[in-house]
């Protein structure tokens, strides 16, 4: 197979359809076929994007032409998936996060050394704009030293269980995928959390001390019915201070980030990007040996550790 086209099997047609539409018209692929179980949501992906589709996922793993297997299942169920794409060697783009335990994670990459094939996992918001501009500004010493970093994602109750237990791996894990690039991975000093009035609804937050960087990483799934979904960061630098903050549509107050310096206040343009479309846009650059990976299995591995130990720090304090 030449390197530079894709025939793509993607598990799974809830996020696996908005993997689809973002592959589907993808100068490097070449094919893709999908598995549900929901006869009537296959046949609308066939109609809409012309795609192949499946009830039977051994169509996909026994399939000889199958390079890469896009695994969009819920969670607990990526390690087998995983596992079996391997053995018949394919490379796996998993969603984050990769699993809810990190026997699973280890097990994923044990196939990975094995069977010579790579593990990659959509950690997107390193490819959102003010993030990556939050790690060259740190990387480069533009303002000096990182002194210290607020992480924050809030939102009301849409996502089902996002309790204690559930929302360190499942909700928080992204700002640990930022961490653990930024900074490096990292044992929390100190861990905080409350459920508010259901037991599927919680606030967190976890601190963590980078040698001089001390960062605070803030997760609520309790935001009430009229709060926007939100993520935010504020960077406290030797010279400078960053303010970014973005939300769905129904907020007033608009997507921006914000530079404070001596000179004054000023708005960083940010281009317009899908970081999600280009999560996999580098996915397939790597997986063809064209790229320095920036989403390895290893980096989304330290961040479950650091999710879990967050886990159980919180189950700690409940008992």
């Amino acid at each position: 197979m030449d390197d530079e086209y894709w025939n793509i099997g993607i598990l799974g047609t809830g996020f696996g359809t908005y993997h689809a539409s973002l592959l589907n018209n993808h100068a490097q692929v070449n094919r893709i076929v999908v598995y549900g179980r929901n006869e009537t949501k296959l046949h609308k992906l066939k109609k809409e994007l012309n795609v192949e589709v499946t009830q039977n996922i051994e169509d996909i793993l026994l399939d000889p032409f199958v390079d890469i297997v896009d695994i969009c299942l819920p969670s607990h169920a990526h390690r087998s998936h995983a596992v079996d794409a391997l053995k018949h060697g394919k490379h796996v783009f998993c969603e984050t996060p990769v699993c809810l335990n990190l026997e699973d994670a280890l097990l994923i990459q044990q196939a990975e050394q094995q069977y010579g094939k790579k593990v990659l996992v959509n950690q997107f918001i390193k490819f959102d704009p003010a993030y990556t501009f939050l790690y060259d500004a740190h990387c480069q010493q533009k303002y000096g030293k990182l002194i210290s970093l607020s992480l924050k994602r809030e939102t009301p109750p849409l996502w089902g269980d996002l309790g204690l237990s559930a929302i360190p791996t499942q909700f928080m894990i992204h700002e640990l995928d930022l961490l653990t690039w930024l900074l490096g991975p990292c044992d929390p000093c100190a861990v905080w959390g409350t459920e508010v009035a259901n037991p599927e609804q919680a606030q967190v937050q976890a601190y963590f001390q980078h040698q001089d960087t001390f960062t605070e990483v803030i997760a609520s799934s309790h935001m009430p019915g009229g709060y926007p979904f939100t993520v935010a960061y504020e960077a406290y630098f030797e010279k400078a201070k960053l303010v970014f903050h973005e939300s769905d549509e129904n907020d007033l107050i608009p997507t921006a980030l914000y530079e404070y310096t001596a000179s004054g206040q000023q708005k960083i343009n940010l281009e317009p990007t899908n970081p999600y479309e280009k999560s996999l846009d580098h996915a397939l650059e790597c997986f063809g040996g064209h790229s320095e990976c920036m989403i390895p299995l290893e980096q989304a591995i330290h961040s479950l550790e650091m999710a879990i130990q967050i886990q159980n720090r919180l189950g700690q304090a409940q008992r």
